[in-house]
């Protein structure tokens, strides 16, 4: 059971000091995925009052050992048996988070495991327990609990993810992306999330975003990006595909700007083309690129329509004017 487990038991036994209690609401604070985890730990707590009456293993045992654990670094602490006003279902849910912690255990009690995904170096799509289809692209990772039975919710940890939620207006769909969260009840939409950079773009249906104490509500072709540099949250309209090029396998460009057109293929090849020029930059293209080409023929195709070279140097790819 880690630290912080033994932290959170005791604050829902309302046995923490001020400190302690300062502690874990500046934990629950810090990032959407611990106030997601609290909340699945709390209701851990919940489920537990259902295991009293049937419970057979010794609870004020396992309650000795909570305390000798969580007091085991305080000098001159005595061990105290739980007080008759905690009600057992606390001992039994020590019982359970001892032995598993806060993961574990809500697995024990039947809501369903921890998942992480990872797609690695391929796009992978992962269907959901509620019928939700994920496409991940390439070094996405998220992850969520349990059985979707009861809520719907999703963090994402960085990446590309195209999102098409199966409609369900009684449990809404949220993705939590560091300090962002996305609702939805049934739509399709791309997010993306690197760092403290979070973009997303509609396709069908609408989506709600909210960042610290603002929302905005996004219909099909707008878009919103936010950053901490810069969180005001406001809606544009997308103006090109390049987005979807991971599911599409293509590159399409439609007037768009050669700094665009850039940054998606660094982030397609994992590579690092740059463009110093500002008017080079500010150049535009119409044409279609296929993601099964190599970076260098793609770029020879940039180069042949727009009359440009290309120079490596120092693991640097530079567009310039012929």
């Amino acid at each position: 059971m880690s630290t912080t487990d033994e932290l959170l038991v005791k604050f829902l036994l309302n046995e923490t000091s001020t400190e302690e209690n300062t502690e874990v609401q500046q934990w629950i604070d810090q990032d959407p995925a611990n106030k997601s985890y609290f909340e699945h730990f709390s209701r851990i707590w919940e489920t537990s009052k259902r295991l009293e009456r049937t419970s057979t293993v010794d609870e004020e045992a396992a309650w000795l050992k909570f305390k000798v654990k969580t007091t085991a670094n305080k000098p001159e602490t005595k061990v105290i048996p739980l007080k008759q006003k905690n009600y057992a279902w606390l001992k039994i849910a020590a019982v359970f988070l001892l032995a598993a912690g806060a993961w574990g255990a809500w697995s024990l009690f039947g809501e369903g495991s921890y998942v992480r995904v990872e797609a690695g170096q391929q796009v992978l799509v992962k269907t959901l327990p509620d019928g939700s289809v994920l496409t991940l692209n390439k070094r996405s990772v998220l992850s969520f609990v349990g059985n979707f039975k009861e809520h719907r919710s999703i963090h994402l940890q960085q990446g590309d993810v195209f999102f098409s939620v199966t409609p369900n207006k009684k449990k809404p769909f949220i993705i939590e992306a560091h300090k962002v969260a996305i609702k939805v009840v049934g739509t399709s939409f791309n997010v993306k999330h690197s760092g403290k950079q979070t973009e997303v773009i509609v396709e069908t249906g609408i989506v709600k975003v909210s960042y610290k104490n603002e929302q905005v509500e996004l219909h099909p072709g707008e878009k919103v990006s936010i950053s901490e540099e810069n969180d005001a949250l406001t809606k544009q309209q997308n103006t090109d595909q390049l987005y979807n090029y991971y599911r599409s396998r293509l590159f399409v460009l439609q007037n768009t700007s050669l700094s665009s057109a850039a940054t998606t293929l660094n982030d397609a090849y994992q590579a690092n083309v740059v463009i110093e020029d500002p008017k080079v930059q500010q150049l535009t293209l119409s044409t279609t690129l296929k993601l099964d080409n190599s970076l260098d023929y793609n770029l020879g195709i940039i180069c042949k329509s727009l009359n440009l070279k290309t120079t490596s140097s120092q693991g640097k790819i530079l567009l310039s004017n012929r």
